[in-house]
């Protein structure tokens, strides 16, 4: 699942189901597209479950506000879940294909879509 997420920044949470926990990295930018474009994803403490389905709309002083919307959801096949290397292929609505995350460094780490790009729709 990857969840849009307004509140200091604009940034992505991809969140993957393992071990009755939801693993999660912070992705400024969004997921790649293109194999040639890697991404940071920073690795942030896992979450509950009962965020699978967590949107928020809460204001904050001066009109800000912090909110949480489900941007992607649906299936993932784990070819690799290590402690510095994830391989996983993408089955949602929006993100398909595999994908390589992998620590550069403490809590840095790396997407990379791994085949082609998909052709763009008509």
């Amino acid at each position: 699942m990857i969840q849009e997420h307004y509140a200091r920044s604009h940034h992505f949470d991809l969140r993957l189901e393992r071990n009755g926990a939801l693993v999660s990295w912070a992705v400024p930018k969004g997921m790649p597209v293109d194999p040639k474009s890697n991404r940071l994803a920073i690795r942030v403490e896992d979450h509950a479950l009962s965020h699978l389905d967590y949107t928020d709309d809460t204001p904050v002083g001066d009109g800000d506000a912090v909110r949480v919307r489900i941007w992607d959801e649906g299936a993932y096949t784990s070819h690799e879940f290590g402690d510095d290397m994830v391989v996983v292929t993408f089955h949602g609505r929006r993100i398909t294909g595999q994908y390589a995350i992998f620590r550069t460094r403490d809590k840095n780490w790396l997407v990379h879509r791994m085949d082609p790009a998909p052709e763009p729709s008509e």
